[in-house]
């Protein structure tokens, strides 16, 4: 199904709920003509919320088109207005404005999306102007300070609601979604990871023939799956290069060059690359300059693998482990704003001709994780935190050396041990320990003075890194690893805890 995006923060929330309802769904632009969109042959489709009022000059309106085609509509926030105006239905300034926690008062008559629900219960509202008067032919189903907050019309496969079921604030938000997506519009729920798999692994072979295709492991789940995806696929036709520039964690490596091919059976090539990048690394503090020595450095080193895996095989796909997101926020697709560039999207040296093969491309994270499991990876990467492509070079502030890469690998291994064993690995987002290499403290240590260095824990919460908050780890684990590392590291005589929420912050010091 396609989500038309009219400016909503909600945009890709709304397609992952979609998704977890285990129907597939895309993000495509208002500025999209109808008859692009029902080219697509879209079972269902769903309007966002947006920044707009209906009013306004120049704000977007839904196409009455849309409605003559006999595809599913439900609409959210702004998408429930615009389809109200659209249809015939009244829009207006109330003067009476809701934002967040709502209550909504259900109809006597809950219809289909409210039926055995809770007389009320509270939603997540975002909007100014109001619908006071529904399309005929669409049933009122519950109201706030709105007049009218849901309608359906079940005959016509045609629903809305003012609030937005997609955000977590709302009570039975994926009750109401699910009951559009199977009720009203009458759609299966077959998005699964087992029929993921089968439809990319087709898609590679019909791809890719009986022709070589390349591949960098990063060590991360992203590479991971696309790799294991594509092998699936096409077998010994699959080279992976791993490049190791001594800047992962402990452990990361080995788990690549062992536990990955052991259950997998791909062909790697592992370039140990380690003492080329702490040479270009030594004495650069700037972060922003060790960012573009990393990424330079890895070009080459990449490029000369991927020369030498050519002249052997003649190589013509190198895969990529593009996410959705990373489409999404790059704009790739057609109206969608260049939020920033990516490091999997783009970038291939103009004389490396390899075509791409991006195998997640149309997937969120958490659908690579449950591929991921469904391929037989180990757990351990598979749920993987998220990595920064240069490691630990910017969790180091200050200048990068061996000595204090393994100060920070010591550390971040307590962290990590710690937070597994209280069960919280997967309740956190990501958890960077930072090292200020730069930085000395005093401290007392067996009787007598020491200046070592903190390192800071900055556990964080989030379900797509877009916005973060600082995870509330108990007292007693946060006790742990202090007490381990400052007893245990022993350049290390401070550990503190970042309580910073993103924004202001970002996840990485770096």
């Amino acid at each position: 199904m396609l989500v038309v995006d009219f400016g909503a923060q909600y945009a890709q929330l709304i397609a992952r709920r979609v998704r977890e309802a285990r129907v597939y769904s895309e993000i495509v632009p208002h500025s999209m003509p109808v008859a692009e969109m029902l080219a697509r042959d879209p079972a269902a489709i769903i309007l966002s919320g947006g920044p707009s009022s209906v009013y306004a000059e120049g704000a977007p309106q839904v196409d009455p088109k849309l409605f003559d085609a006999g595809v599913p509509v439900f609409g959210i926030c702004y998408g429930f207005q615009a389809m109200a105006r659209a249809l015939g239905g009244e829009v207006a300034h109330t003067g009476t404005r809701e934002y967040g926690r709502t209550p909504l008062r259900v109809a006597a008559d809950p219809g289909v999306l409210l039926r055995e629900l809770a007389p009320e219960f509270e939603v997540w509202m975002s909007h100014g102007d109001a619908c006071a008067a529904a399309p005929a032919g669409f049933a009122v189903t519950a109201s706030s300070a709105a007049p009218v907050a849901v309608f359906e019309d079940v005959a016509g496969r045609r629903a809305g609601v003012q609030f937005h079921p997609e955000v977590l604030h709302t009570v039975h938000g994926q009750t109401v979604l699910t009951r559009f997506l199977y009720d009203i519009a009458g759609l299966a729920p077959t998005w699964t990871p087992a029929n993921i798999i089968e439809e990319q692994v087709a898609a590679v072979r019909a791809l890719v023939g009986d022709r070589q295709v390349i591949c960098g492991l990063s060590g991360g789940v992203d590479s991971a799956v696309a790799a294991a995806l594509v092998h699936r696929a096409v077998g010994d036709q699959l080279t992976c290069v791993f490049v190791d520039h001594g800047l992962l964690r402990a452990g990361e490596a080995e788990q690549v060059e062992n536990d990955y091919v052991a259950a997998t059976g791909i062909r790697l090539k592992v370039v140990d690359a380690r003492e080329r990048f702490l040479g270009a690394l030594a004495g650069v503090t700037d972060p922003e300059e060790k960012r573009k020595i990393i990424g330079r450095e890895f070009i080459r080193v990449f490029e000369a693998a991927a020369r030498e895996v050519d002249a052997e095989r003649d190589v013509e796909f190198l895969v990529q482990g593009t996410l959705y997101p990373d489409v999404v926020e790059s704009g790739g697709g057609t109206g969608t704003a260049n939020i920033k560039s990516h490091h999997n999207v783009g970038g291939l040296p103009d004389d490396l001709r390899f075509a791409l093969v991006e195998p997640l491309r149309t997937l969120f994270k958490d659908e690579v994780r449950a591929l991921g499991l469904e391929l037989g990876l180990p757990e351990a990467m598979v749920w993987r935190h998220p990595f920064p492509g240069p490691g630990l070079a910017i969790r180091i502030i200050g200048a990068v050396d061996e000595e204090r890469l393994a100060t920070l690998r010591a550390a971040d291994l307590i962290a990590r041990e710690e937070l597994t064993a209280a069960g919280l690995d997967r309740e956190v987002w990501q958890f960077p320990v930072v090292l200020l290499a730069d930085v000395r403290s005093v401290g007392v240590q067996g009787d007598g003075r020491t200046y070592g260095h903190p390192v800071v824990l900055r556990p964080v919460s989030s379900e797509d890194a877009m916005t973060a908050d600082w995870s509330r780890l108990p007292y007693d684990v946060v006790a742990r690893i202090s007490t381990r590392i400052t007893n245990e590291v022993a350049e290390v005589n401070r550990v503190t805890l970042d309580v910073t929420s993103k924004p202001p912050g970002t996840i990485e010091w770096e």
